[in-house]
């Protein structure tokens, strides 16, 4: 499967098979009131349509501030989304917390992975699932307010 240039065929692939497949699996468990560890529920607002989207994200937390990664950068819908409108909603368990979506691409994206876990086989296989997944990945910062 090359094209000449295997990071977009890669990233359309990995798109498909999460818009259809993992995507799907991650939002009905947040729906039936289960959140798989280290990940939220990013609501953005559709920047054609005005939809809201929902989007199941590995992300850790710091007091009010959740690190997010967007393995696709800018070329990932949610992040397109926030960019258009950076209100977003974030739902950690059971509860939403509204915040704001900045992304942060000057910020170090290795270093920023290193600290989704806090063990050291955790870190990695986090970062092994990241290196695996990603094309062009940025960091994306959410500000929560306070609930």
């Amino acid at each position: 499967m090359t094209n000449g240039n295997d990071r977009p065929l890669k990233r359309r692939f990995e798109i498909l098979a999460g818009r259809y497949s993992v995507n799907p699996m991650m939002r009905g468990l947040f729906r039936v009131g289960i959140t798989p560890p280290g990940m939220a529920l990013v609501e953005t607002k559709g920047r054609r349509t005005g939809a809201l989207r929902h989007t199941p994200i590995f992300c850790t937390a710091e007091g009010d501030t959740l690190w997010l990664i967007a393995q696709h950068g800018r070329h990932a819908g949610w992040v397109l989304n926030f960019e258009a409108s950076p209100e977003v909603r974030v739902r950690r368990g059971r509860h939403w917390r509204a915040g704001t979506a900045e992304l942060l691409p000057d910020d170090n994206v290795k270093e920023r992975i290193a600290t989704f876990s806090s063990s050291p086989a955790g870190r990695l296989a986090t970062g092994a699932m990241f290196r695996a997944l990603e094309s062009q990945p940025v960091t994306v910062r959410i500000q929560l307010r306070p609930s």
